[in-house]
């Protein structure tokens, strides 16, 4: 009977509890983590969702990408970072066209007052676009973790006499963002390159308000047509499955750039 059945699973279920607690006071762990979703799953605990990350977050592989950095996660090589040397490439005024930035920022449904995370923000080729769109109330986060892309944007708010940029100095494990103070975090052409993305996301998610979003823009790896090095680039399927275990949810993609992505994601 379906109620003898559900009393049954409960006892497992409190067996295993009683297990695990005894034998991590054993200095032990259980071999297993039990889940309300399978091995890979999330146990929702008390109204939260606790998310276990991956086993064994990431490898080192001799046999690569000569583009990559042979450390892989979640079977996805990670990708060598763009220096201040490529500077010149991402203010290239050929951009406009081939990457659509107002299309970008229009996808975003910003509002005056919103905060804004620009993670990875370069040389603020987007900062300084969305700037306006937030208001005087608003404030876009500008994060790096290289000095000379801060002082970039450092030099280009004062020129352009833009208040509401504040320029954050990020490390490669933590974006430095206020907890539950931001509305939208934008990542450009950058989810890729992160060497702790696990660390990074987990410190995203924690950033955002309720109902806040991340908004990743990456070159599609499912068309072989787009003329970007592989290790560049990111399919909605492998994006879907890293953020899946930092409690991020899918809400949708928008294919209308000629070469990317636009996917958005929520707590």
């Amino acid at each position: 009977m379906p109620g003898f059945r559900w009393l049954g699973v409960t006892a497992a279920l409190t067996m295993a509890l009683i297990t695990a607690g005894t034998l991590r006071s054993q200095g032990q762990q259980p071999a297993a983590r039990l889940t309300s979703q399978g091995a890979q799953g999330s146990l929702a605990v008390g109204g939260q969702i606790a998310n276990s990350p991956p086993r064994s977050l990431y490898q080192t592989r001799q046999i690569h990408d000569p583009n990559g950095t042979g450390k892989f996660y979640m079977g996805r090589e990670i990708a060598q970072v763009m220096g201040p040397g490529g500077i010149a490439w991402l203010d290239r005024p050929e951009r406009e066209d081939e990457e659509h930035p107002a299309m970008v920022i229009d996808t975003l449904g910003l509002r005056g007052g919103d905060v804004v995370a620009d993670l990875g923000a370069g040389s603020g080729y987007f900062t300084f676009r969305i700037a306006p769109k937030v208001g005087k109330t608003g404030r876009v986060l500008a994060v790096e973790i290289q000095n000379e892309m801060l002082e970039t944007i450092r030099r280009r708010a004062t020129a352009l006499k833009v208040t509401n940029v504040e320029e954050v100095k990020g490390s490669e494990t933590d974006p430095k963002l206020p907890v539950r103070g931001v509305d939208i975090v934008l990542m450009v052409d950058v989810y890729h390159e992160l060497v702790y993305p696990y660390e990074v996301m987990t410190k995203v998610r924690k950033a955002l308000k309720p109902g806040g979003r991340v908004v990743f823009v990456e070159y599609r790896k499912e068309d072989p047509r787009v003329a970007i090095k592989e290790v560049h680039k990111m399919s909605v399927e492998q994006l879907e499955k890293e953020m899946r275990v930092v409690g991020l949810a899918h809400v949708r993609t928008v294919e209308t750039l000629p070469s990317q992505h636009i996917v958005v994601f929520e707590k």
